[in-house]
Parts: structure tokens; C-alpha cells; sequence
């Protein structure tokens, strides 16, 4: 991987989930710090998601959470990234998560997740520590 290209990272929301102002303001913020944002929008599924990785080789998987809808699609799409073979892709979650969810979500292949209120730096940051270790 080109050691200077911007960190390109996918940005979506998952279900029935329609409030998407956390994702927007997020992916604007991220646009800011030089990331490479690709922008999926609201009401995606795991298969449309994990493809429109694939197609835009992007480093990083970011979904904004709201609901609980995470308990479905956060294993699908780990399951399809594997099938993909994107194991050098970091899975990201921010938003309304259960503090008690976070380490089981994190068993299951989430890289990191950001709980609402986190800060943009924080969040850039951890990002670039991310990618730096898979380009590695």
C-alpha cells in the first residue's frame, strides 16, 4: 500500500436507522483532518457496505450507531470482510453504544469503537494509529 496516499475510510449507517447528523458531522470532520471520506449514507445493509469497500479499497470500515440494529449487522459484516478477504481493513463504530457492549463487540473484530462524545482528535488519531499498523 502507497505509504502517501490519505487514508481512505467508509462511512455508513446500517438498517432502519435514519438519523444520520452524528455521520455527517463525523465524515465532515474527518474530510477536515485529510482523510479520503466515502460517504454511504443512511439504510445500507452488511453486502452493499462490505462491496463498496471492496470496489473503493478503503482502509477503514466506520459505522454510525444509533439503535441496537448493531447486534445484526456488526457480525455480518465481519463475516462477509473475511469472506472478502479484507483483513488488512480496520471496522470502526461510533455513536449510542452500551459501555457493556464494548468489549464484546471488540471480541468480535471491531478495531475500535468511539462512544458518542468523542472527540474529533481522539478519533483521528486512533484512525491513523489503525491504519498505520496494517500498512506495516
Amino acid at each position: 500500500m502507497d505509504e502517501e496516499r490519505k487514508i481512505r475510510i467508509l462511512m455508513s449507517k446500517v438498517g432502519l436507522d435514519g438519523h444520520d447528523r452524528g455521520l455527517k458531522v463525523v465524515s465532515v470532520l474527518l474530510r477536515n483532518e485529510g482523510f479520503e471520506v466515502i460517504n454511504l449514507g443512511r439504510f445500507q445493509i452488511a453486502e452493499t457496505i462490505v462491496s463498496a469497500a471492496v470496489q473503493e479499497d478503503v482502509d477503514v470500515i466506520g459505522l454510525s450507531i444509533l439503535g441496537d440494529e448493531y447486534r445484526i449487522y456488526v457480525p455480518r459484516i465481519i463475516k462477509l470482510m473475511k469472506e472478502r478477504g479484507l483483513n488488512d481493513v480496520a471496522f470502526i463504530l461510533g455513536g449510542v453504544i452500551p459501555p457493556d457492549e464494548i468489549p464484546k463487540l471488540k471480541k468480535a473484530g471491531v478495531d475500535e469503537i468511539f462512544p458518542s462524545g468523542t472527540l474529533l482528535s481522539t478519533i483521528s488519531q486512533d484512525i491513523r494509529k489503525l491504519v498505520e499498523k496494517r500498512r506495516e
